[in-house]
C-alpha cells in the first residue's frame, strides 16, 4: 500500500502536504513587496497616475499568489484557472464601468 505522500506521478514531482519554500526566497519576496509598497507611495505623491499603481498592485498581487499561495510550484492547471477568474473579474468589471457613462446624467447629487 502506498501513501498519498509517497506517490510520485509521472514528472517527479512529490505530492504531499505542501511545498517548503527557503527562507532565503520567502524574505526576497516579503522585502520586494516592501519596497514596491514605498514606490507605490512615492507614485501616488508624483502624482503619477491611478495606471501607474495598478500596475504595482497587480506585480504584488502576482507575487503573493506564486510564492504565499504556493501557485509557482502548483501544477499548470490550477494557474490558468486562476488567471482564467482573474481575466474575466477584469472583464466584468471593464464592461461594468464603460456602462456606468450611460446613466451619469440621472444621478442626482444631494449635499450632505
Amino acid at each position: 500500500r502506498e501513501h498519498m505522500a509517497d506517490h510520485h506521478d509521472g514528472h517527479g514531482e512529490h505530492h504531499g502536504i505542501g511545498h517548503v519554500i527557503p527562507l532565503k526566497v520567502l524574505f526576497g519576496v516579503f522585502f520586494t513587496l516592501v519596497g514596491l509598497t514605498v514606490i507605490t507611495v512615492v507614485a501616488q505623491r508624483a502624482h503619477l497616475g491611478i495606471g501607474v499603481a495598478m500596475l504595482i498592485a497587480t506585480i504584488k498581487a502576482g507575487l503573493v499568489c506564486a510564492f504565499f499561495m504556493h501557485l509557482r510550484y502548483d501544477k499548470l492547471i490550477h494557474t490558468i484557472f486562476f488567471l482564467t477568474a482573474v481575466l474575466f473579474f477584469f472583464l466584468f468589471v471593464g464592461f461594468a464601468v464603460m456602462d456606468s457613462g450611460q446613466y451619469q446624467h440621472d444621478v442626482v447629487w444631494q449635499a450632505q
